[in-house]
């Protein structure tokens, strides 16, 4: 079904890419300070639908199709930026739905159809995701072998490895938020987070 051989170089390759910090990271790390692992877990379900869907548009050539049209997709990334802005902007004031608590109260939480849209929308929006597994993933595809089973089996392995990058970045900020909500300066928490998802908005529109 697959090539042994390109696949141990495959899982190192992914794995360093999907650890590397990147806009889909920074995003799993801000909600895990502000609304905790379990609940991240409704935006990974989304950024991996997101990260699927471009590697096999891009592995079939939509990739290239898109490039064609860089007003459509600059448009989509700006809708997106934006969208990811105005919750930065609302965790700045503090009103916002990412917006952490004061001590003692239930921290506010966004509603999963958000969350996961949230996922989403950082994932398709990347223009260096859709880059990336148009130049890295055809390589990894052995001609002498079916299609379709390869490539559902390396994208199965790109997810599990997402996954396992963004658990690992969301607990490191669920573990920022415990620290600075003992210090009881959750106002700087908020200020992270919030410079952060800016951050990801900025890094969308310049990338």
């Amino acid at each position: 079904m697959v090539n042994l051989a390109l696949m141990g170089a495959f899982i190192p390759t992914f794995l360093f890419v999907s650890v590397t910090p990147g806009m889909c990271m920074t995003l799993a790390m801000t909600l895990g300070m502000s609304q905790g692992v379990r609940r991240t877990f409704w935006m990974m379900w989304g950024e991996m639908l997101g990260v699927g869907l471009v590697a096999v548009l891009a592995v079939c050539g939509v990739a290239a199709v898109m490039l064609q049209f860089p007003g459509l997709f600059q448009g989509f990334k700006i809708i997106g930026a934006c969208y990811l802005g105005y919750i930065g902007l609302q965790m700045w004031r503090a009103k916002g739905k990412l917006s952490l608590p004061k001590p003692g109260e239930l921290p506010p939480l966004m509603a999963r159809r958000t969350l996961f849209s949230q996922g989403f929308i950082t994932a398709v929006s990347n223009p260096k995701g859709w880059a990336f597994h148009m130049a890295l993933l055809p390589p990894f595809i052995d001609i002498k072998f079916a299609f379709w089973p390869q490539l559902f089996v390396l994208v199965a392995i790109i997810l599990l490895l997402e996954f396992l990058s963004m658990l690992l970045y969301a607990s490191g900020g669920k573990a920022l938020a415990l620290f600075f909500g003992k210090a009881n300066r959750v106002q700087y928490l908020n200020r992270i987070g919030a410079s952060l998802m800016f951050g990801v908005a900025l890094w969308m529109l310049l990338g």
